[in-house]
């Protein structure tokens, strides 16, 4: 399974559920690290990613081209202006229109209130997430599993 991690600014969430996900999956998972700068893209190798890709030209081609399983990143990834002014109109389609699964962390900035969020502290959305991408790996182990004779 090949998830992409999409983050800006230090790439402080993205690190973070980088460590968390090779932990749990180890070998299981490809992950890769979209970075919209030289910094966030360093920090998240450094944390587990196998490859990455750096700046708006890199993270349109990677999504256009090779469409993960997963994308992972804070909500301001959907937004034009989005961490800190880092995601460009081009980021944000090309994340809006792909065709896979996207786990959006609900962070509570820019007057944006997603209802039933509130309690939810990162850890528990890290968690969140990996339960079901755990599921989304035994889904793919199952059908992958032939019938022995």
């Amino acid at each position: 399974m090949v998830i992409a991690v999409l983050d800006g600014q230090g790439a402080g969430i993205g690190r973070e559920f980088i460590k968390k996900a090779k932990k749990e999956f180890k070998d299981k998972i490809k992950i890769v690290a979209l970075a919209t700068n030289k910094v966030a893209l360093q920090n998240m190798l450094k944390n587990g990613a196998d490859t990455g890709y750096c700046g708006e030209d890199e993270i349109v081609y990677f999504l256009s081209n090779f469409v993960p399983d997963a994308i992972v990143g804070p909500i301001g990834i959907l937004t034009c202006g989005g961490i800190g002014g880092e995601i460009t109109a081009k980021i944000a389609q090309t994340v809006f229109s792909l065709e896979c699964k996207k786990y959006i962390i609900p962070l509570n900035l820019h007057g944006i209130f997603i209802p039933g969020t509130l309690n939810l502290s990162i850890k528990e959305i890290f968690n969140h997430i990996i339960e079901d991408i755990a599921l989304n790996i035994k889904k793919e182990d199952r059908s992958l599993s032939f019938p022995s004779s």
